[in-house]
């Protein structure tokens, strides 16, 4: 088949690199994202699928706007016979979806209906859910809500974060993508429709996403802190001065009771802090302007006493 290929994230990778090494079809072309500004330089830098496709025989297209009228008439003059999506970042209108005769298809990193939006795997793993997946789908005008090809369930460790559980996901779907590709070609595609009355959505984190709330269990805090590795990072405010802000990069949950919030016990390996069940302990910190150590390095350098209580 003649695909075009839609990407941008890490996610994506492993999905453009099984198309490009497949016999059965032609990538005629790599839409994504243009390079953009990054770090305090602001040096302008490619995104993970343009940088991984770059040195690669494929022609890259990098549209401010794929629905723009004169990329689609560039992307009509392809003759695509299909749209593979993945961890793209621009939402398909209908004049982009109607190009390819079997339609536009998007690799999406959970069990659809369930998490839908651009945080899935964040949103799984903050909520403490056992299991994620992947999900390869028709795409139509609402997000993520097109009827269902295939899945694949994959297991969520304890010791899972998003950076950890993104790659075997991307991994997943780009095994899934290569077998759904077969019914495309035989014509034996299946499509399920999602059930609405299951749809939980999974919305972009924001920085306030990663504030630490001590009125949460801290099994609950500690699935945040999983969760939201890098972006947005869970924090809170040390009372040292006039307060500074500490990133919280590891964390277990732990017993021990008290007032919300209140430093209650200085364990060698962390403080640990009361939530509203149980308590948690500080395993791996980032002061503000400061590297990454560990909760006991912490303690060396910082006057943290019992009784004080963090924002």
């Amino acid at each position: 088949m003649r695909i075009i290929f839609m990407g941008s994230g890490k996610l994506a990778c492993p999905a453009v690199k099984a198309l490009l090494q497949s016999r059965a079809d032609e990538v005629l072309a790599v839409v994504t994202q243009p390079d953009r500004p990054s770090g305090r330089s602001q040096r302008l830098t490619s995104c993970p699928v343009k940088a991984f496709v770059q040195d690669r025989n494929v022609r890259v297209l990098t549209p401010e706007r794929v629905s723009a009228p004169d990329v689609v008439e560039q992307l009509a003059g392809l003759k695509a016979d299909l749209i593979v999506v993945a961890d793209y970042g621009q939402f398909l209108k209908p004049d982009v979806l109607a190009l390819p005769p079997k339609g536009c298809i998007n690799i999406h990193p959970s069990l659809l209906p369930k998490y839908r939006g651009a945080a899935p795997i964040q949103w799984a793993i903050a909520n403490g859910d056992r299991e994620s997946g992947v999900t390869v789908m028709f795409i139509n005008e609402q997000m993520d809500a097109g009827d269902i090809i295939a899945q694949e369930k994959y297991p969520i460790r304890d010791e899972d974060t998003a950076v950890t559980l993104e790659p075997v996901l991307a991994e997943v779907g780009a095994s899934l993508l290569l077998r759904v590709l077969e019914d495309v070609r035989s014509g034996t595609v299946r499509r399920t429709p999602q059930d609405v009355s299951k749809v939980v959505l999974a919305p972009k984190l924001k920085k306030e996403d990663g504030r630490l709330d001590w009125v949460m269990p801290a099994s609950e805090l500690r699935n945040r802190i999983r969760g939201f590795v890098p972006w947005p990072g869970c924090f809170c405010e040390v009372p040292e001065g006039s307060g500074h802000m500490l990133r919280v990069l590891k964390a277990d949950a732990v017993s021990g009771t008290g007032k919300p919030g209140t430093v209650i016990q200085i364990d060698p390996q962390g403080p640990v802090i009361a939530c509203a069940e149980r308590a948690l302990r500080f395993v791996e910190v980032q002061p503000e302007g400061k590297k990454v150590m560990s909760g006991s390095a912490y303690l060396c350098g910082h006057k943290l006493m019992v009784g004080e209580i963090l924002g």
